[in-house]
């Protein structure tokens, strides 16, 4: 279990925020003043029921030695798919194991009456993060991107969150960019998390090493072009290696254009960056700028700033504690 980290002075109350990952369960417990007063971290369980059990181990965790009880305090879940209004996931192409359940009844049954349990998509909390008391803070229009093994979304319009009509809004990863592309999880074909994701850049980069032209990469994954991976890229293009950097290069591409299409659609203030990938700035944001700057309408006048997040992994649980804080208000 991690130590305290304060991340804004928010009057919100105590709160249990938890983010479900492909592979990961992180859960915080935030003080009245918005501190990260403990944190914990487990594997994300492959079979449905086991989801909801690994949440309420977190929460445990996180609680342990405090004076409240863990069912009295709001607790907000933050899931990586489509869940509806209710809480009740329709869609999770990475989790599929809890897909036509009832997330939040089922928490519930385990907490007090009345406490309150938010349920919602894990992009969608860590964008209201970010909004809150990240890199997004004072602006009233946001896109949050967060590129991980796919792409999730999260948007602030006017300074409220965009859930939707059904709570689905924030797909973004699924919009066609080709429709001849390689096929997606969600069972279409040339999605942009297809293109622009961690696996995207790994898929762009093993093609790029099968055709010879990556040699660093490949020694890194021992000598086996099929074997590359996203971060072996990454890693080469740190160093400043050219055919490296050239794949980054595409890869910015791919990322700004999707960028470029929501941008015009959206028109935000500014758009945040979150995900491993982002933690490799210096080889992707200086390209990912100048391709956005070509590609989106009227650069000189909506003049976006795109920037990486600042709240790291802890983004998503601490968004979802802070919106099960504010509702139960």
């Amino acid at each position: 279990m991690g130590q305290a980290r304060t991340i804004g002075a928010l009057d919100t109350g105590p709160a249990i925020g938890v983010d479900i990952g492909g592979t990961k369960v992180l859960a915080v417990r935030l003080s009245p003043a918005g501190e990260v007063e403990a944190w914990a971290k487990l594997r994300t369980p492959v079979r449905a029921g086991d989801v909801i059990e690994t949440v309420l181990v977190g929460v445990a965790q996180v609680t342990e030695g405090a004076s409240e009880r863990s069912s009295t305090l709001p607790l907000g879940v933050g899931f990586p798919g489509m869940l509806d209004r209710n809480g009740t996931a329709h869609f999770c192409p990475h989790l599929h194991s809890v897909d036509g359940m009832d997330l939040r009844q089922l928490l519930a049954e385990h907490r007090d009456p009345g406490a309150s349990t938010v349920v919602l998509n894990d992009a969608t909390a860590a964008c209201w993060a970010e909004h809150s008391v990240g890199a997004a803070q004072g602006f009233d229009d946001v896109l949050m991107v967060t590129l991980g093994t796919g792409i999730g979304g999260g948007m602030v319009v006017d300074g409220r969150l965009l859930e939707g009509a059904h709570g689905f809004a924030g797909e973004i990863g699924h919009m066609v960019i080709d429709p001849h592309g390689p096929p997606c999880p969600c069972g279409k074909r040339g999605c942009w998390e297809r293109f622009a994701s961690g696996d995207g850049l790994g898929r762009l980069a093993r093609e790029v090493a099968l055709a010879g032209r990556l040699d660093c990469a490949v020694k890194a994954a021992g000598g086996d072009a099929e074997a590359v991976r996203g971060e072996h890229v990454t890693e080469a293009a740190l160093d400043g290696r050219p055919e490296a950097l050239a794949v980054m290069k595409e890869f910015a591409w791919w990322l700004a254009l999707g960028l470029a299409n929501l941008s015009n659609v959206l028109d935000p203030s500014i758009i945040v960056l979150g995900g491993g990938l982002i933690e490799a700035e210096q080889a992707v944001m200086e390209p990912l700028r100048d391709a956005f700057a070509d590609l989106v309408e009227a650069p000189e006048a909506r003049r976006i700033r795109v920037v990486p997040a600042q709240l790291g992994e802890k983004a998503g649980a601490v968004g979802a504690a802070l919106l099960a804080a504010q509702r139960a208000g």
